[in-house]
């Protein structure tokens, strides 16, 4: 990532190989009365000041009326509203619906833009040219996601140009959290017309320091609250992941997945094998391993994963220009906040999908880069698409 490469925006392909092998595993469920059919949150339960800034909720559209509301609390996709297999909208994003209920949540991250450092640091620290820096240890005897205050509880300046498209940006000052560096930090969020949510990640420091930015949304596509989300059928681009120890700190070696639970190269239900008899999944509590994507050292978009709902019939496509995808299976939700609609985050009922740099490669040589020099523009694109399965 110190090097820059130029960026390459390259023409979303369905994969229709893939398509069809997850048609073949998706149960039918004609009556989609059983799924949640919300409306957004109301603005009004966002509009309040914190730190001395309005926060307030923003609301996208596209032409298909797909809809998603983020607020500036946090960078957080609230709500995301797209078509199921029948035509109804159904929300696949959990979230809550008021400010308050994210200001005093149990799990600090849901639907957050995460940073300065996505993932994992080893025990707080790193080094750089030398120099030794610590910063905040908020996750055993680590730093996760930024630390005690990362991205997802400052408050971002927004600035909504057209009904499809925020941008939100925030200067991280020199020693936040412990990281070296003022770093300008922009997210623009678009909904587009053929039904993607795309987030443009971009980055600039005054001083060597360390980045790794992606979005932390908690996903069900049955509709927020709809159950366990153990049916839906997951395919990743990916032939290596990376073993962890009892603190999902990687070892530094990248294994194949080939004859493991991991192995999601072909369609596969996220719970046939999460409770196999299996030292990596008994350290992650279930899925909660970075997954190295096929052809990771290359720039431009490659297509990471699909996941599609059992019930629903709504197919999620993730496109990343990151050499990661973080998969998450809810394994630490425990029931104690209320969701929009008013079921709470039960026991894997959402997961989440990160795209990113490795955890902890600020301490991992052998990892892609996640230096940023001055001077050097970072940017990274990913981009979550939706269609349904007839």
């Amino acid at each position: 990532m110190n090097n820059l490469k130029g960026i390459t925006i390259v023409t979303l392909i369905f994969s229709a190989a893939c398509h069809n092998a997850v048609q073949k595993t998706v149960a039918k469920n004609p009556d989609s009365t059983e799924l949640n059919i919300v409306t957004l949150p109301s603005k009004l339960a966002f509009q309040k000041m914190t730190d001395g800034k309005p926060v307030d909720l923003y609301i996208l559209r596209n032409k298909s009326n797909m809809q998603a509301a983020i607020t500036n609390y946090g960078g957080r996709l609230v709500s995301l509203l797209v078509p199921d297999k029948n035509g109804k909208m159904i929300d696949v994003v959990a979230g809550f619906k008021t400010i308050g209920d994210y200001e005093h949540s149990t799990e600090a991250y849901f639907g957050a833009t995460i940073g300065r450092y996505g993932n994992r640091i080893a025990r707080g620290k790193f080094s750089l040219d030398g120099r030794q820096y610590k910063l905040f240890i908020n996750n055993g005897a680590n730093t996760l996601h930024g630390g005690k205050k990362g991205f997802q509880y400052v408050v971002w300046d927004a600035i909504q140009p057209n009904d499809s498209t925020l941008e939100l940006s925030y200067l991280s000052k020199d020693m936040e959290e412990g990281f070296p560096g003022d770093l300008k930090v922009k997210v623009t969020c678009f909904l587009t017309d053929n039904n993607a949510l795309k987030f443009v990640y971009e980055a600039t420091t005054n001083k060597k320091t360390v980045v790794n930015l992606t979005n932390h949304a908690f996903f069900n596509l049955n509709g927020e609250g709809n159950g366990t989300i153990l049916n839906h059928i997951v395919q990743i681009n990916a032939d290596r992941y990376m073993p962890v120890d009892t603190g999902l700190i990687p070892t530094g070696k990248l294994e194949t997945v080939i004859g493991t639970p991991f192995d999601f190269t072909t369609p596969e239900t996220i719970g046939k094998r999460i409770a196999a008899d299996n030292t990596q999944l008994k350290n992650g509590k279930g899925y909660d391993h970075n997954f190295v994507l096929v052809n990771e050292h290359t720039d431009s978009l490659r297509h990471a994963a699909t996941i599609s709902g059992d019930k629903s019939g709504i197919v999620m496509d993730i496109y990343t220009e990151e050499p990661g995808l973080q998969f998450y299976s809810g394994n630490f939700m425990q029931g104690k906040n209320v969701f929009k609609g008013g079921s709470k985050d039960d026991f894997r009922t959402a997961f989440a999908m990160e795209t990113q740099h490795f955890p902890d490669s600020p301490n991992e040589p052998s990892f892609p880069s996640t230096v940023l020099d001055p001077g050097k523009l970072y940017k990274t694109i990913s981009v979550y698409q939706f269609s349904v399965i007839k």
